[in-house]
């Protein structure tokens, strides 16, 4: 996420980074070589979840063809079942033994280390009964049952800005891989290609890219600076954020603010200023923050997808929050940030 508009660093400029590496892609065998590399890591990725060493850290699991006598990788014994079906893995492509995708995600300037993603299928831990062909001593069903599975919403508030950006970026690519797997104009099957971030198609040659769906989120700003905020028909009760949606064809982002939030709670809003950003991968949305400064104050909740809207003053914020009755969004989220921003400071509650 993007915080320098809000007057903080921002965790992607500030320390060591991961590099995408973009122009490595391309490499034959990729993927492969760098599997076999000493200075390769790799991270797991199962049904949206990810393999941890903790409740704040990712695995980061060393191939064992390539692992230094004595060094163990994060979680599981080095010699162990774990291990042994890291090793029976390394050069299985997509869709054999259990592997969805291979994803080269970039370097970690800190380390030094090349990041890989191996995307276990979705049948790989043989929990959905009647799964055919599926068992699970495969290696792939070892891996799943040997490590603990955190979602990206979980991890993210305690991960260092490299494994955010590599969680993130893992998780996007697994979610469009399993999404799109066929060619969007002859629906064949299609290859996974460039290190796990193109898809093509042998009989239409065309290739297909992940997809990135813009979102607007705002906060609304009245004369007086009061905040508003919106409760989504399918969130549990007391849960407050801010407003958002998605950009529509044609559509400029400025616009979409305004229409966004005339739709969900009729307030009329004039001038828009950018603020940042955050990748989502829930399943494929860049979340794009404004400040919005409201030219109308009545509201009228569309009761559809919004189902109430206050507005707030930081005094009646924060004692809402304290009292338990206003319940805001985690704390890894842009819409958080927008709201501390708007406060001047943190606010109680994870």
């Amino acid at each position: 996420m993007s915080l320098e508009p809000f007057g903080r660093p921002s965790p992607a400029r500030s320390g060591p980074r991961l590099d995408p590496q973009a122009h490595r892609r391309t490499e034959p065998g990729l993927v492969d070589a760098l599997l076999a590399g000493p200075a390769t890591r790799v991270l797991l990725v199962h049904r949206g979840r990810l393999a941890t060493a903790g409740p704040t850290a990712l695995a980061r699991l060393v191939p064992a063809t390539t692992r230094p006598p004595g060094e163990a990788a994060d979680g599981p014994a080095a010699d162990g079942p774990a291990a042994q079906a890291l090793a029976a893995l390394v050069g299985a492509g997509p869709g054999e033994r259990g592997i969805a995708a291979r994803l080269f995600l970039g370097r970690d300037l800190g380390t030094g280390e090349d990041l890989l993603a191996l995307v276990l299928a979705d049948a790989a831990d043989a929990a959905d009964a009647g799964i055919e062909g599926v068992v699970a001593d495969e290696p792939a069903g070892v891996l799943v049952g040997a490590h603990e599975w955190r979602g990206l919403r979980d991890l993210s508030p305690g991960l260092g800005p490299v494994d955010a950006a590599a969680a993130t970026t893992a998780v996007a690519l697994a979610a469009w891989h399993a999404r799109s797997p066929r060619c969007s104009r002859c629906g064949e099957p299609t290859d996974v290609v460039q290190a796990g971030w193109v898809r093509h198609c042998v009989v239409d040659d065309v290739d297909e890219y992940p997809r990135t769906d813009a979102a607007v989120i705002m906060t609304v700003l009245d004369a007086d600076d009061r905040l508003l905020l919106g409760h989504a028909a399918r969130w549990p009760a007391g849960r407050f954020s801010t407003l958002a949606g998605y950009v529509e064809p044609g559509e400029e982002l400025e616009d979409a603010v305004r229409r966004e939030v005339l739709e969900e709670v009729g307030v009329v809003v004039g001038d828009v200023a950018y603020r940042g950003s955050q990748s989502w991968p829930f399943p494929a949305s860049l979340m794009l923050g404004f400040t919005a400064h409201a030219t109308s104050t009545a509201i009228e909740v569309d009761a559809v997808e919004v189902t109430q809207a206050r507005w707030f003053t930081r005094d009646e914020l924060l004692a809402a929050v304290r009292a338990g009755d206003v319940g805001l969004p985690g704390r890894s989220s842009i819409a958080r940030a927008l709201i501390e921003d708007w406060f001047g400071g943190a606010l109680p509650g994870a």
